[in-house]
């Protein structure tokens, strides 16, 4: 007889209410099973199968940073407070605001009471726990001390993402000022323009250049609106597209490490940062150089700093330091290959990681202060030059009339 999954309802061993979901050939079957674990059944109904509504929500919608630190920090608390695993997975269930991670919580849970470690049941949801939270679980497993190592990473989890929420605050004011910028250009083509099209229409003679071009870019939003709107789509679709492959995302990295207005500087430095985080805290949990160095290379976010990882581990696979390859790559300043070889002489390595993390973080923050300075001036400047050109545009053929009559 063919297996089947069914959800259930009841009471665990300790008496605490509980649901899920396990495998049978029949709800009698998984009553006996669920009774052979020390279970109390109340209600098991076989769940239906199929493409849901919630599994395509569930596809587009990522799970957030924080409610991950949320969830490392509280089973670290469970943990190193003598609660099973099982029940702090139950606890942490139930007590999820987040209803994808609360699914997934659950999923690990059953994978966890059919015999599978942590690490195991966690690694078969990519989309949710990342590479780091696997490894680092793993760790933690396999020298005991999984609650000092989820604790470590959460603490990682959370600088990660004080770093993306300073990056996307310093963008909010340039993003809304290049919005009201276009809002203006648009309303300007479309609302005024027009109006002084049909003057100089009546005014005849040979229209200035720029009149001509403002009023051809005018019938091209009023008329031809649906190619205005198409070409950005398709562009923007293009260049998605592209990112996506090998070649484009390397490519993609490199221009962004190499923008101008030290923004290239800052994308750098963030890579850094996060390299040197999540290698100290792979490396303080316990796991091998090697692995610790293929993660990192995946979590750092931008190719150009992870990909000569592999050329690094193979190197200090073969007994060298890891300073060394590491300053041969061409990609890292000096500051953190000579760090980084203090921190090997003296056995403090992930130590000295944390420390170049940490001033590289400030470095980020002060640099996207001074930067967000300069662009604020700089946007404000260009939506002067935009209006100005439409009202320079609009007013040279008077200008010509006003001569004429002179």
């Amino acid at each position: 007889m063919s297996s089947a999954t069914y959800t259930f309802k009841g009471f665990d061993p300790t008496g605490a209410p509980t649901h899920g979901e396990l495998e049978g050939e029949s709800q009698a079957h998984v009553a006996s099973q669920l009774r052979g674990r020390g279970f109390t059944v109340v209600d098991i109904s076989r769940k239906r199968m199929g493409f849901t509504f919630q599994d395509m929500r569930d596809l587009y919608t990522p799970v957030a940073p924080r409610d991950l630190t949320v969830l490392a920090r509280q089973l670290a608390t469970m943990v190193s407070s003598g609660l099973s695993l099982l029940r702090a997975l139950y606890v942490l269930e139930e007590q999820t605001e987040a209803a994808k991670l609360a699914r997934t919580i659950a999923a690990v849970r059953q994978d966890v009471e059919t015999g599978f470690a942590l690490s195991q049941a966690m690694s078969k949801h990519p989309a949710v726990f990342s590479d780091l939270f696997v490894s680092m679980v793993a760790a933690g497993e396999a020298g005991g001390n999984l609650d000092e190592v989820l604790e470590r990473l959460a603490l990682q989890l959370e600088k990660d993402d004080h770093l993306r929420r300073t990056v996307r605050a310093a963008m909010v004011y340039p993003t809304l000022i290049g919005c009201f910028a276009l809002a203006v250009l648009v309303a300007m083509v479309t609302l005024i323009v027009p109006v002084f099209a049909g003057i100089f229409k009546n005014l005849g003679g040979k229209l200035p250049m720029l009149t001509q071009m403002m009023m051809s870019v005018s019938d091209a939003f009023r008329n031809d609106w649906y190619i205005v709107v198409a070409v950005p789509l398709v562009l923007v679709w293009g260049f998605r597209t592209a990112k996506r492959t090998d070649r484009g995302q390397l490519l993609w990295d490199r221009i962004k490490i190499n923008l101008p207005m030290r923004i290239g500087e800052i994308v750098r430095k963030v890579a850094i940062a996060r390299f040197a985080r999540t290698l100290a805290t792979l490396t303080s949990a316990g796991v091998p150089i090697l692995q610790a160095l293929e993660i990192t290379a995946k979590t750092t976010g931008n190719r150009v700093i992870g990909d000569p990882m592999t050329e690094v581990a193979e190197r200090v696979k073969g007994g060298e330091s890891l300073a060394g390859p590491l300053e041969d790559t061409g990609v890292f300043p000096p500051i953190v290959t000579q760090m980084l070889a203090v921190g090997e002489e003296t056995g403090a390595l992930d130590s000295m990681l944390h420390k170049l993390a940490d001033f590289y973080d400030d470095e980020v923050e002060t640099m996207l202060k001074a930067l967000t300075s300069i662009i604020e001036p700089v946007m404000m400047l260009i939506v002067g030059v935009i209006v100005g050109t439409v009202v320079i545009a609009m007013y040279l053929p008077m200008f010509q009339v006003y001569n004429l009559v002179k």
